[in-house]
């Protein structure tokens, strides 16, 4: 009986080894751009900056270092992303690399196609009047409403109780 008591209490003294911790590394999928002589613009969209960096190229698309099919997943995205490139026809004149931070997958996309337009405007100003038709260049200034005092949401209201 008494055996049995201390391999009960040795089992619970020792402990497991914690499993090693994996090591973040960066992703490699972009080739290393010197973006010095870029047209750089910043764009916004709900919570969500990017900065993007456009040279002239191919027409590929990084975000975060990342080619855009693999950042966007969803075509909608990827649509609203190359949205000024087919209103100014440029699809395969420049490279464009974002940085976005903030906000979900839709913000981000729309802060991205506002910092191409932007940047598409001041590379050739002769564009500004089709990004503008098509209303590229304005800011979307839609944000989520403040959560209210004394409501459940910003406008859902507490259930009524009749007793």
């Amino acid at each position: 009986m008494t055996e049995t008591k201390k391999t009960a209490t040795a089992a619970k003294t020792t402990k497991k080894a914690a499993p090693a911790k994996k090591v973040a590394t960066k992703k490699t999928t972009a080739p290393a751009v010197k973006l010095n002589g870029a047209t750089y613009a910043t764009g916004k969209r709900k919570d969500s900056v990017a900065r993007v960096y456009m040279v002239p190229g191919k027409g590929n698309i990084y975000v975060n270092e990342t080619p855009m099919a693999e950042y966007f997943r969803r075509p909608v995205l990827q649509m609203i992303i190359a949205q000024p490139f087919g209103v100014t026809k440029r699809e395969t004149a420049y490279d464009i690399h974002a940085f976005v931070l903030g906000g979900g997958l839709s913000g981000q996309a729309g802060a991205v196609k506002h910092g191409i337009s932007k940047a598409l405007e001041k590379a050739e100003p002769e564009l500004r009047a089709a990004l503008k038709a098509a209303g590229f260049l304005t800011r979307d200034s839609r944000v989520v409403e403040r959560k209210h005092y004394g409501v459940r949401k910003a406008r859902r209201s507490t259930q009524f109780s009749k007793r």
